[in-house]
């Protein structure tokens, strides 16, 4: 309050006396209050730590109670000596200087007490996240492997639509439509030769087909069972076991169905199709007619090449599709679940922090409620708050000291009548 808003004379007064029999009023149970807000705080505490001491065991208890009560203690104390200091001291240096040692106390109090209590309060809930997340990464690492490796099997179509270009020039060819010479000479052993290597691969393709659904299917099963362990009732940590085994199976069928996929196989089919050709000997009845076959087979071969380098290009198209993140599994306690995860868990991190620095603001509200008393009184001192035993001692220190005076008076001279 300023100068000229404040109370003057005895208003000013009554004003001060008004709000100072508010603050004997609240100081008779705010210390109790106070320490039932720590003892609170201890309490959560102590749960939050026994979820980061995994052995159980009488020393273990032991600790977890040490540890809660000296957390007790110290925000017991802390706020105390705040609540007692902070509004009594008047200049701004010492204010400010105070101010500074709650904002450093509070944070201490956070980092010792706070997310212990957002653990016990939320520790199970962040860990079912964890776990619920960790699901959906699965699901998304399965997915993609199992796109990429259904995408390597069409590869397939493409193997196909090449062999039976093959087989349609070898048709050509035994009919003397290539070469000019009828029969199954040196270019159609040649092309059937190729027809064969793509039929065999052809077969490989499907081949994979129901051994990638079937991982897929199974991966499913191991997902749906995992969704069910991080949320079904039951102890934590017997549910974690369970979950991280099926983490590691699914990881297992994320790799199969990786290896399932048929596309590195395209590739290296392809490139031995042009690498790896057997010549035939030609075999044509005349100079002109085996000139006539090397020309063909000159040309069957740049064919070759040529299909090679596209069932290249669509097996490196499957290749390059992004590939399924390697999502491993860690399993996370409580207290590093609540911090992990803490945006989804924020009124349990305000109540857990709220429990622990509720004092400050009964702190601010004693400062104003003190600076309203000195703005009311002004600055001479008052006396008028005196009890009646304090008024009775008074009195009777007053009555002693005038005794005091009296027995070291010397006695007046007693003058005779005159005369």
């Amino acid at each position: 309050m300023d100068e000229t808003s404040r109370p003057l004379g005895s208003s000013g007064d009554r004003y001060a006396r008004e709000l100072e029999r508010h603050l004997d009023w609240l100081d008779t149970f705010s210390s109790t209050a106070l320490g039932v807000l720590a003892a609170a705080s201890g309490i959560y505490t102590y749960l939050g730590v026994r979820t980061l001491l995994d052995s159980p065991g009488l020393w273990t208890t032991f600790a977890a109670l040490s540890y809660s009560i000296a957390v007790s203690v110290g925000i017991f104390v802390f706020w105390s000596y705040m609540m007692r200091l902070l509004p009594a001291v008047r200049s701004a240096a010492s204010r400010v200087g105070l101010l500074l040692a709650m904002a450093l106390g509070s944070v201490a109090i956070v980092a010792m007490s706070s997310w212990l209590n957002a653990a016990a309060l939320a520790g199970s809930a962040a860990v079912e996240t964890h776990m619920a997340v960790t699901v959906q990464h699965y699901q998304a690492s399965l997915e993609r492997a199992h796109s990429n490796a259904v995408a390597g099997q069409a590869l397939a179509r493409d193997v196909a639509r090449v062999r039976q270009s093959f087989a349609d020039l070898s048709e050509q060819e035994a009919g003397g439509t290539l070469s000019g010479f009828s029969g199954r000479g040196a270019v159609f052993r040649v092309l059937t030769q190729k027809g064969a290597e793509l039929q065999a691969l052809e077969a490989q393709l499907s081949s994979v087909s129901d051994p990638i659904e079937e991982t897929f299917a199974e991966g499913n099963r191991i997902l749906s069972r995992m969704r069910g362990v991080s949320v079904e009732p039951g102890a934590l940590e017997e549910r974690t076991v369970r979950f991280s085994e099926d983490a590691v199976e699914l990881a297992g069928l994320i790799t199969e169905l990786r290896q399932l996929n048929p596309a590195p196989q395209v590739t290296r089919a392809a490139k031995d199709l042009a690498d790896a050709v057997v010549l035939p000997e030609l075999d044509g009845s005349t100079p002109e007619m085996r000139a006539g076959q090397s020309s063909t087979i000159t040309s069957v071969l740049a064919l070759v090449e040529q299909r090679g380098r596209t069932l290249s290009t669509a097996a490196a198209e499957v290749e390059s599709l992004p590939q399924p993140d390697e999502t491993i599994y860690t399993p996370m306690s409580a207290a590093d679940a609540v911090i992990v995860y803490a945006r989804n868990f924020v009124p349990a991190w305000a109540g857990a922090i709220s429990i622990d620095l509720l004092p400050a603001v009964l702190v601010l509200i004693v400062m104003v409620v003190q600076a309203a008393i000195r703005s009311g009184r002004g600055e001479h001192e008052s006396d008028d708050r005196m009890t009646v035993g304090e008024l009775r001692a008074a009195l009777a220190a007053a009555e002693q000291l005038r005794r005091a005076e009296a027995a070291v008076e010397p006695p007046r001279a007693i003058k005779g009548p005159e005369g």
